[in-house]
């Protein structure tokens, strides 16, 4: 069955609605494509990704996408861009500083809760406070876990399991993340 044939059979009403969406969506997408080469999620198209940014309270010239989670304290300094997709975890605290570039699908953790699994529910969840300073790249697909500083002006490569601090201007990749 499709969407529209469900949607008709609970009420006809949202139909109408549904249909203005989907051209909505159409028109919107096709806007993108001719003006900005690009095809987005629809909320992607709708929601402006600085004003999501500013309303979360993060510096001007920020940008997130609605597609991103945030968790928690996060703050993020200016001009700082986060890709879709990415997980950003504040349960323990996170900050971010400014000129950074957060690419697609990046998780970054204030938490885990290993030792209240490997316990069986009885030990808390562990937290500790994660900070990215200014200036870094995070690559896209990588983790950094509770804990970790990441001094100014680093580089993480794509696909890295971040697990320990670095000094500003390291490059690091792999899993565990090291100097590279």
């Amino acid at each position: 069955m499709k969407r529209e044939e469900i949607i008709a059979s609970e009420d006809p009403e949202l139909l109408v609605v549904f249909r203005q969406l989907k051209q909505l969506k159409a028109s919107l997408d096709l806007g993108f494509l001719n003006k900005l080469d690009r095809s987005l999620p629809f909320a992607d198209i709708l929601f402006d990704r600085w004003d999501r940014a500013k309303f979360l309270g993060f510096g001007e010239g920020t940008s997130i996408y609605d597609s991103s989670y945030v968790f928690g304290t996060v703050n993020i300094g200016i001009n700082t861009w986060v890709g879709p997709f990415v997980i950003l975890d504040g349960s323990g605290g996170l900050e971010i500083g400014d000129n950074c570039s957060i690419s697609a699908s990046v998780q970054i953790y204030s938490h885990d809760s290993v030792q209240w699994a490997t316990s069986g529910g009885t030990s808390p969840y562990e937290y500790a406070s994660t900070k990215i300073g200014n200036s870094c790249y995070i690559g896209p697909n990588s983790i950094i876990a509770k804990g970790v500083t990441i001094g100014d002006g680093c580089i993480i490569g794509a696909n890295s399991f971040v697990n320990k601090s670095f000094d500003e201007k390291s490059k690091i990749a792999g899993n565990p993340a090291k100097l590279i």
